[in-house]
């Protein structure tokens, strides 16, 4: 999961937001926190609300509170849900099926006049015979929760202990996710001065994922798509095969891969992780006199990983590797250390109608970890995968290393408000981050804000229908120092060898150029804003409109080749944002049928005001991102449909020797007659844009009596995918199974000179098969082209829920509500390469991409259908 608050990206230094949890900002992400241990969570999104996080705020702020005890009570709690999940038939990549793919392979044997091979002369032999290979590593999964909480308050005391078991099968066979979590919130007053805190929140998570995402012979959910049809799953034992390849008398079949037995590969492959993780967190608080409270705290977080990857003789997640296989194993331990102490002074003051507060104070976090990796292969007996057990030691994948940094930081803020109606607040803060050079390791992090409750003003009184009203400005500056660590040092590589006449002596180089003045990303950001409520509160009305510039990039710059380095760090260019917010809520009914609504929708916008001296675009991969231009925009060339007679293509530009009727027609966009791929001549251009023109939300909560209904639903207007998967999934040489889309493609007959006819146009998205000119269907395949990318809008029905509460009916019982939901229950969208319009991956299988790549549809993991039945008690 990744989040982005207003569009935020930079070019290398992350996008995510900082989660700060009960105070503390976390070096991780939230996705293993436990959802029943939350109070409330708030989005921080302009600079004076995040100036006080400082060094990590530039990409927003997620606060997050967990549970506390009620003054005066004790309350217990058990909630508990179970469910089923699967991923739904509409919406998944339709593939050819068996007599599909053989009618295609006969059809493009025909068209190129050669013998049709024996497996494919005959296709009705497959009907009914089909092998859904990327349906046969899916399954139907189970789902449970079960929640325990207690909280009690006493005079003194305040304790809330929270204790969750979360296990979740995947819907992709041999997938499973175990967390455990308990959470212990303590407040003590030890007299009227002095109060003490303390927080625990260990948890300990098992995760198995078999490799199923990733690029063609990375992921197994990608490779299942292109297995053939043809090739059988089982045996005629009704055993799992091994190892699938068309070895009939006509070797001539186009089956240049070989497949290994994906749902054995989904079984037996172990990808798993174990962590350890520990938040904690201890404060004291005086107050000596009213109104100064003296604040001090020591934050800890700590996780102790286990990564444990065995590849057995028997299996394997890449195309091509034949069975049995090389066994091996990879194990990665890793622990991560971080702490912040931070001490406060804050003192709160009202003369007559003028409030202020002051707050100041210093911090110090310190983050450290330490990791080692050891590679093992060749293992006797797949049954023991111990370290011991492997013939050999591969030295080049075990290593081991250390990485720490710190951030020290001094704080201060104003607020001050008159009557409640005039507003001001004034912070900055100043950060010294280890990971800049020695030359510019401070930044200074300015803030201002002011408001105005203008419905408390007499003039408003007679505009009955305002019943709040209030405008706000703000404009701060904030910092990022996410660009990992020692990149402002000339790093060493000591295991480069030097030769000495006949001999060789260990040695170490210097591998990348030392920049002390590599210094703080830096954004600068004004917001505007406006709240109203209409009719006593029953319509309540938010906007928001913000402008901010991202100076200072973080960036590995290019250096000559002659440098004898790739690359240098340094801060360069500019990046422009820019967005509107509006927000609804209206009580549309409040009798005994009560019904509220909930919209929201933002329009953000970027474009890259300057890059580095000397360079006006960055590529990454099927992007660009370019002065003048929004950030990370696709990039290729434009298709033009398909020549459709030998005429138009004697009076089309072409890529010479390669264009055929029936072949990818691009448009040439420099008027010189020939399609050029890159370049001085180059016909590439901007084809697309993963940025949406708008995002939006709504919710509707209806409650009647003991009823309870609450749909939600969120969706993205004119954000594009980059259908990866396509390069291959409707590879025209018919080397992998093909998109159900492709049977109607274009098909032309080769004619004895070599020329082609047309037989049918079809419906203009794939050309024809060319298969004795294999190098031509490239074209289509290999160039980065519009021919890849869709429209992604989409609108989806998040949650569906129906809910009914019986009321207490003694003094140890307080309520119990039983429920039934379904998330992601539809999906409205035209785009068809698979189930999830809002995906975005990479080759590998492990990222979104990054900022300079998003958008890309590699056919990554299904987001499944989920059904619940639960109860909430209440004592």
């Amino acid at each position: 999961m990744n989040v982005r608050i207003r569009g935020q990206v930079s070019v290398t230094a992350g996008s995510d937001p900082l989660y700060v949890i009960d105070g503390f900002p976390i070096t991780g992400t939230i996705g293993n926190l436990n959802p029943d241990e939350i109070e409330d969570i708030s989005i921080l999104k302009d600079a004076a609300s995040t100036s006080l996080y400082g060094s990590r705020a530039a990409n927003g702020v997620v606060l997050i509170t967990t549970k506390t005890a009620k003054p005066g009570k004790t309350t217990v709690s058990f909630n508990t849900y179970v469910g089923t999940q699967k991923v739904p038939m509409k919406g998944r990549l339709e593939m050819m099926n068996a007599e599909e793919f053989a009618l295609f392979k006969k059809q493009s044997y025909e068209d190129a006049g050669d013998p049709v091979p024996a497996e494919f002369a005959n296709p009705e032999q497959y009907r009914d015979k089909n092998n859904d290979w990327y349906g046969a590593v899916l399954r139907r999964a189970p789902i449970q929760s079960y929640n325990l909480s207690v909280t009690t308050s006493r005079e003194n005391m305040s304790s809330t202990l929270v204790a969750g078991i979360f296990n979740q099968q995947g819907v992709v066979i041999n997938n499973e996710y175990k967390r455990y979590t308990l959470r212990l919130n303590n407040k003590y007053n030890l007299s009227d001065k002095v109060t003490l805190g303390f927080n625990a929140a260990p948890q300990y998570v098992y995760d198995n994922t078999p490799r199923t995402d990733g690029d063609r012979g990375n992921g197994i959910l990608f490779n299942a798509l292109h297995t053939w049809p043809v090739m059988p799953i089982y045996d005629e034992n009704g055993e799992l095969t091994l190892y699938n390849r068309f070895d009939g008398q006509d070797k001539n079949t186009g089956n240049i891969y070989s497949y290994p037995n994906w749902v054995r590969a989904a079984g037996e492959l172990v990808n798993e992780t174990r962590d350890i993780n520990l938040l904690g967190n201890g404060y004291v608080q005086y107050e000596p006199i009213k109104g100064l409270k003296l604040r001090s705290s020591l934050n800890v977080e700590y996780l102790n990983k286990k990564w444990f990857f065995f590849n057995p003789s028997t299996a394997t997640w890449q195309m091509n590797v034949p069975i049995p296989t090389t066994a091996r194993t990879n194990r990665q331990s890793l622990e991560n250390m971080g702490w912040l102490n931070e001490n406060m002074v804050t003192y709160t003051k009202s003369i007559g109608n003028h409030n202020f507060e002051i707050l100041a104070g210093f911090t110090k976090q310190r983050f450290k970890q330490e990791f080692s990796t050891i590679s093992a292969d060749t293992y006797t007996d797949d049954r023991l995968p111990t370290i011991q057990g492997a013939l050999n030691i591969n030295r080049g994948g075990t290593l081991n290393g250390v990485n720490d940094w710190t951030l020290s930081s001094y704080i201060s803020r104003l607020t001050y408000n008159y009557k409640g109606r005039y507003l001001f607040t004034a912070a900055v803060r100043a950060d010294g981050s280890s990971r800049f050079g020695s030359n510019n390791l401070w930044g200074t992090f300015p803030s201002a804000s002011a408001g105005w409750v203008i419905s408390d003003e007499a003039f408003m009184e007679p505009v009955l229908p305002v019943s709040f009203a209030k405008i706000r400005a703000s404009f701060g500056v904030i910092g990022n120092n996410n660009i990992g660590n020692y990149t402002s040092h000339a790093l060493i590589n000591s295991t480069v060898n030097a030769a000495f006449g006949d001999q060789v002596a260990p040695g170490a180089a210097v591998v990348s150029i030392a920049n002390p003045n590599l210094g703080w990303e830096r954004t600068r950001q004004f917001d505007i804003g406006l709240d109203l409520g209409l009719f006593n509160d029953r319509i309540q009305f938010i906007y928001d409109f913000y402008t901010k510039r991202t100076t200072n990039l973080l960036y590995a710059v290019q250096l000559p080749q002659e440098s004898g380095f790739g690359n240098f760090n340094d801060n360069i260019g500019e990046i422009k944002f820019w967005g509107h917010e509006f927000s609804i809520t209206s009580k549309n009914l409040v009798g005994n049928l009560k019904w509220n609504t909930n919209f929201n929708i933002s329009f953000n916008r970027n474009k890259v005001m300057a890059l580095a001296e000397g360079i006006d675009r960055v590529y990454g991969t099927f992007h660009i991102t370019q002065v003048g231009k929004p950030f990370g925009q696709f990039y290729g060339l434009i298709k033009d449909g398909y020549y459709m007679n030998q005429e138009e293509l004697a009076a089309s530009p072409v890529v010479p020797g390669r264009s055929v009727v029936g072949g990818i027609k691009y448009r040439d966009l420099n008027g010189d007659k020939v399609i050029t791929n890159g370049g001085d001549k180059d016909d590439r251009t901007i084809i697309g844009n993963p940025f949406p023109d708008f995002t939006y939300g709504i919710t509707n909560s209806l409650k009647y009596k003991n009823w309870d209904f609450e749909i939600t639903g969120s969706g993205s207007q004119g954000n594009e995918l980059w259908m990866r998967h396509l390069y291959s999934t409707a590879n025209l040489d018919g080397v992998f199974n093909m998109v159900r889309k492709a049977n109607d493609r274009f098909r032309a007959q080769r004619q004895p000179d070599g020329t082609y006819t047309m037989i049918t146009p079809g419906n203009g998205l794939f050309g024809q098969t060319a298969r004795r000119d294999g190098n031509l269907t490239g074209l289509e395949r290999d160039w980065a082209s519009s021919h890849f990318v869709f429209d992604a809008s989409f609108f989806t029905i998040k949650n569906i829920t129906l809910g009914y509460t019986i009321q207490a009916k003694n003094r140890y019982f307080q309520s119990a509500r039983l429920y039934g939901s379904i998330q992601q229950a539809y999906v409205f969208t035209k785009y068809w390469g698979g189930n999830n319009p809002e995906t975005s991956g990479n080759g590998a299988g492990d990222g979104d991409g990054g900022n300079l790549s998003q958008g890309i549809d590699f056919s990554n993991y299904p987001v499944p259908r989920t059904f619940t039945v639960g109860i909430n008690l209440n004592f």
